[in-house]
């Protein structure tokens, strides 16, 4: 017998072709509820007939704090625990069991792990800890882009971990990123002070390759006293790095990459990038220094985004590409080896352990 009233909620535009699997993947809930934004396909009817109650809202101007509110609204108030997910997204099967055995009765919200991508054999590649499980009246969403739960209740909020309970993201590629900086340039003039949305307009401006901008505002992020949280400054720093490589500009690159490590010398993430910047200048000591430190490195974060390429075979290549270069073969070939075997079904890879046996003799 369930323990806890169980409701799924979501926003939803122009998204027919994720219906079925959405709705197979959320059934094990006790309620789905969808505010639909103005779709023209037939996402509303396609929801309706696999029995999932549909709010047909217009939100104008478009905020998507506004339109989860809504949606919040239209959660049953006698729902134990809210969930919130998107229709290209996933929850493996098990989750309702995993959330009820984890969840308890004081909490307010419960954290679990977030696929944001996965590799094509459907192994996970960037990996993060997500946090939209939750009480319903205690949390309300703020920000127009990137929004997130504010807690509201009363007395002191406690987060739990749900082992178990997975999420699996499947971007829909054909959806435009478009009105992101917009309403991020809006939520910045909105709260000038919010590191958050700083820092997220920092790295709007690097996806648009508005390098300078990025530069400018990720330094602004970095610079306000509540901006204290070591994952996310880390993230500036490889951001600005990033730009000024684009930029042209390799001593300010490996200054800011350095500064990142230093940041959070316990993440794999600044070195491996470090080392890939290295690479286009062929410089190869600092290649293999920051590859063969990013190896030493065993645990993943638990806090924030865990790129893929610093987890798969990125590093050990990386190392091995170094040491042929600097004449080291016999430590080539074992990156070599280890590279391949994360990854043997790349032609690359291959020939470059056989290249390298070659050099050996």
């Amino acid at each position: 017998m369930n323990k806890y009233k169980i409701c799924v909620y979501a926003i939803t535009k122009n998204e027919s072709k994720f219906v079925n699997r959405w709705v197979d993947s959320m059934s094990e809930a006790d309620e789905i509820v969808v505010t639909d934004t103005g779709s023209t396909d037939d996402t509303v009817e396609k929801l309706r007939s696999r029995g999932v109650i549909v709010y047909e809202e217009v939100i104008n101007p478009w905020r998507f704090d506004v339109a989860r509110n809504i949606s919040l609204s239209h959660v049953p108030d006698d729902t134990d625990i809210a969930v919130c997910t998107d229709l290209d997204e996933v929850l493996l099967p098990g989750w309702r069991q995993a959330l009820e055995d984890a969840w308890q009765p004081d909490a307010n919200q419960g954290n679990y792990l977030f696929n944001w991508s996965l590799n094509e054999d459907g192994t996970p590649n960037t990996q993060m800890v997500y946090f939209k499980v939750h009480k319903k009246n205690d949390y309300v969403w703020t920000c127009p882009v990137h929004e997130y739960l504010k807690y509201v209740g009363v007395g002191i909020e406690k987060k739990i971990f749900i082992d178990s309970m997975v999420l699996n993201h499947y971007p829909d590629q054909t959806k435009s990123r478009g009105s992101y900086l917009p309403l991020l340039e809006v939520a910045v003039e909105e709260d000038p002070e919010s590191d958050r949305m700083r820092y997220y307009l920092g790295r709007e401006y690097m996806y648009a390759q508005r390098w300078q901008d990025c530069i400018d505002t990720l330094k602004i992020h970095l610079s306000l006293p509540t901006a204290w949280w070591q994952e996310e400054r880390c993230a500036s720093m490889r951001w600005i790095a990033k730009s000024y490589r684009e930029l042209g500009n390799k001593d300010e690159c490996y200054r800011w990459f350095y500064r990142a490590i230093a940041e959070l010398p316990t993440m794999r993430d600044p070195y491996v990038e470090l080392a890939q910047a290295a690479y286009f200048e062929k410089d190869w000591l600092t290649v293999y220094f920051a590859a063969s430190e990013a190896l030493k490195i065993n645990e993943k974060s638990n806090s924030y985004i865990n790129a893929g390429y610093a987890w798969d075979y990125t590093p050990d290549d990386l190392a091995a590409i170094a040491c042929y270069w600097l004449g080291m073969y016999e430590i080539a070939l074992v990156h070599a080896e280890k590279a391949l075997a994360l990854e043997p079904e790349n032609d690359r890879l291959r020939r470059n352990a056989e290249l390298t046996r070659q050099k050996l003799g």
